[in-house]
């Protein structure tokens, strides 16, 4: 089976779910219309509140990523160094203009 992006049928979906509530509604059109603002408040509110974490989250997730590589970094210079260290230990002690490193 072909994979589709099925998002707008989703949204068509939620639309047209809408809509017949609101014609078969039992509460009056004020009420409808109060209820709706609310549950919309309270939808924001919980988005904030979820972005926020999730920011948090990554900026969390960035920082250990830099420490990290900085670590890395750290590891392979010494590595570097130790290597030229033995280098120079086994072909005797040349000066740097020699060295071509």
């Amino acid at each position: 089976m072909e994979d589709r992006n099925n998002l707008p049928y989703f949204f068509l979906g939620i639309g047209v779910g809408l809509a017949v509530g609101m014609l078969f509604a039992p509460k009056s059109g004020e009420e409808t219309r109060a209820m709706i603002k609310e549950r919309a408040d309270g939808s924001r509110d919980f988005l904030k509140q979820k972005s926020g974490e999730f920011r948090e989250r990554a900026g969390d997730f960035v920082e250990r990523g830099r420490e990290a590589v900085t670590r890395q970094r750290e590891q392979v210079a010494a590595a570097v160094d130790a290597g030229r260290q033995a280098y120079r230990d086994a072909h005797g002690n040349y000066s740097t203009e020699s060295e071509g490193v």
